[in-house]
């Protein structure tokens, strides 16, 4: 796998040892071990979509505040399809609050005035 940790996109084989452990070959930094550990036993990412507003054309961006388990995509989308913004919105404000039960925000990424 190409890490993402940094801007350096190191190649990543992960491979479990003779314990079981979780072994990174190819990572030059700390985070290109992390990374390809979480990426084997939890991954995650951030999602990102749009919501409909009342009274406007424009739809708002909107991005889960943290990333969300990678299975839980399709369910977080759907959630966000099912929301209508009311206008105004600003940057940060929360759109869903506890989307899917994961414990993270849905938040909006500009600003939306109103009509």
């Amino acid at each position: 796998m190409i890490c993402i940790g940094c801007p350096m996109g190191c190649v990543l084989t992960v491979s479990r040892d003779g314990n079981g452990e979780l072994q990174v070959e190819g990572a030059t930094c700390g985070r290109g071990k992390a990374y390809g550990i979480k990426e084997m036993t939890a991954p995650e990412r951030t999602v990102t979509a749009l919501v409909r507003v009342e009274g406007c054309r424009q739809p708002l961006c909107v991005k889960t505040a943290k990333p969300v388990p990678k299975g839980k995509i399709f369910e977080v989308l759907e959630s966000i399809k099912a929301v209508t913004a009311v206008p105004p919105v600003n940057i940060g404000d929360v759109v869903i609050p506890d989307v899917c039960g994961t414990g993270v925000a849905v938040v909006a990424t500009r600003y939306v005035r109103r009509g």
